[in-house]
């Protein structure tokens, strides 16, 4: 006899400079400009995580942090590799670095890009979808259990994007 039992999935609101792994079915969203999110799933345990990193390289504007992807992509696979995964399992998806006018510096969106494909180069993991650069900012959905994004690009990000959770119990 089988039962019909609903799998509770949590959402979590991923801001700048932070790093979120999961062992069961969550959603990690997030607003990207400039930054960057990898998202790395493990296809053999079916769990994933995502960081949302705002610069390439740790000393571009202050000391070492998850803030610069140097840091927070090694950070994110050494999370997951806890959690027992492999990264012969890891696939990975890159999403944001865009050039947004009037940024404080126009090319941080594809040097965060480039040190993302970097990163994953040297540790042998396969970037399997990338939506990247451009003009628009975009809205974040990533599934850890499947792996599957949902990717929606916009004219306009507002401060309140960033922080949509704070601003709901604000008012």
């Amino acid at each position: 006899m089988t039962t019909n039992r609903a799998v509770e999935v949590y959402r979590y609101h991923l801001v700048p400079g932070n790093i979120l792994t999961c062992g069961g079915q969550a959603m990690i969203s997030a607003v990207l400009g400039t930054c960057v999110a990898v998202c790395l799933h493990d296809r053999r345990l079916k769990i994933g995580g995502m960081n949302h990193f705002l610069y390439p390289k740790s000393g571009f504007f202050g000391s070492p942090s998850s803030d610069y992807g140097d840091v927070a992509i090694p950070q994110l696979i050494n999370k997951l590799r806890r959690m027992g995964s492999r990264v012969e399992d890891l696939e990975a998806q890159i999403i944001g670095g865009a050039n947004i006018p009037g940024s404080r510096d126009r090319s941080t969106g594809g040097k965060n890009v480039n040190m993302a494909r970097k990163i994953l180069k040297k540790n042998g993991i396969p970037i399997v979808s990338e939506d990247v650069g451009g003009f628009k900012g975009r809205r974040l959905i990533f599934h850890t259990g499947t792996n599957e994004t949902l990717i929606m690009k916009t004219h306009r990000i507002r401060r309140g994007d960033y922080f949509p959770y704070r601003q709901r119990l604000e008012n």
